[in-house]
């Protein structure tokens, strides 16, 4: 199974120099390209790769930048375009992919047939070749002991500038005695709530800061707002805010990692089951702005799902998607469907005479 291990980077000013310099290039390769497709560029991956010459032509500055770079900045236009016409096929909002912003950090993924670890450190080539050669080849400390086999690295920063690398590797899943199935409901104004087959029920709550952080995030960027654009209060004002933003961010990782290794790890049962739901489709049918708010941003159910089904993986327990379409209007013993207002908490079947809550 493949995990990854993401680990903190010690660098020198001058190698961060050569990693702002070449994600700056691959950000503005990929905002070009996304710049001609929204101009109506058809989309064709290999022609695009072919074109990269061209592009180093006008721009002698992306010579500077290592090639398998350059190249993973095409296949990542690829993923986006084919998700959008994944979402434009199901009748989807489609969601047109965005240009990427100067602030955010673009993200380099380097194949570990590329790379050098030697103890602790590791060796990330730049581009360019002999006199022409801009930048030497960067060398980072790892403040962890990476994996033995990996199969890529991905250089990202976050918001108060220090660097990771996330280092993708093979694991082996360890054995565990389990029995039974246990059934989760992925809700509004919990998390998850679920019944085992002994009838136990489980109720696993999120994280609750969102609306004291919104509240916060709110204030700042009122206060953001009032300022000059690009003025010394405003770039401080902005930075507080990617910082507030981001640890909103770990605690609701941290509250999604810790209720699915409770369902991976804990509990006893040997099979999960949990409603294959569309959270774009939740959030953009509801009318109601809390829930588009509470389903898309403050659960963040689709990465809860995401660690729930690669722990259960490593956890030897299986994972099943159940379709919930009319789950709350079908007759669990004869099958009948009929229609249920949202006033109406009791289910009663016409048919067999079932008559159970519905809630």
């Amino acid at each position: 199974m493949l995990l990854c291990k993401k680990i903190r980077l010690v660098i020198s000013k001058a190698d961060q120099k050569a990693l702002e310099f070449m994600q700056a290039k691959c950000r503005g390769l990929y905002n070009w390209w996304i710049g001609k497709l929204r101009q109506g560029e058809q989309w064709k991956l290999y022609e695009a790769k072919k074109s990269l010459q061209e592009s180093k032509q006008y721009d002698p500055q992306l010579h500077q930048v290592y090639g398998k770079l350059l190249a993973e900045v095409y296949f990542r236009i690829d993923s986006s375009m084919q998700a959008f016409y994944r979402r434009v096929k199901s009748g989807e909002t489609p969601g047109f992919p965005r240009f990427r912003p100067r602030h955010a950090f673009f993200t380099l993924c380097y194949p570990a047939s590329y790379l050098k670890v030697e103890h602790n450190r590791i060796i990330l080539p730049t581009g360019g070749k002999g006199k022409n050669k801009l930048f030497a080849n960067i060398q980072a400390v790892l403040t962890e002991q990476p994996p033995e086999k990996f199969k890529e690295v991905a250089v990202s920063r976050d918001s108060r500038g220090n660097y990771y690398c996330s280092i993708v590797y093979e694991a082996i899943p360890h054995q565990l005695e389990l029995l039974g199935t246990v059934a989760f409901d992925l809700g509004v104004k919990t998390l998850a709530v679920g019944v085992n087959s002994m009838g136990r029920n489980y109720h696993i709550g999120g994280f609750k800061g969102n609306p004291w952080f919104n509240k916060q995030l709110d204030r700042i960027r009122a206060k953001r707002d009032k300022c000059k654009k690009g003025s010394r209060r405003y770039r401080y004002l902005s930075h507080v805010y990617h910082r507030v933003s981001e640890k909103r961010r770990n605690k609701q990782k941290d509250s999604l990692h810790k209720a699915s290794s409770l369902i991976a790890y804990k509990l006893a049962e040997s099979a999960v089951v949990i409603g294959d739901l569309s959270v774009r489709q939740m959030a953009m049918k509801s009318e109601n702005k809390w829930l588009n708010r509470a389903v898309f941003n403050d659960w963040g159910l689709y990465q809860f799902v995401l660690l729930l089904k690669y722990k259960c993986q490593l956890a030897l327990k299986q994972v099943h998607l159940v379709s919930e379409r009319d789950t709350s209007k079908t007759c669990h013993r004869c099958g009948h469907i009929q229609d249920i207002p949202l006033a109406q908490r009791t289910y009663h079947c016409p048919n067999c005479s079932l008559v159970m809550d519905s809630r």
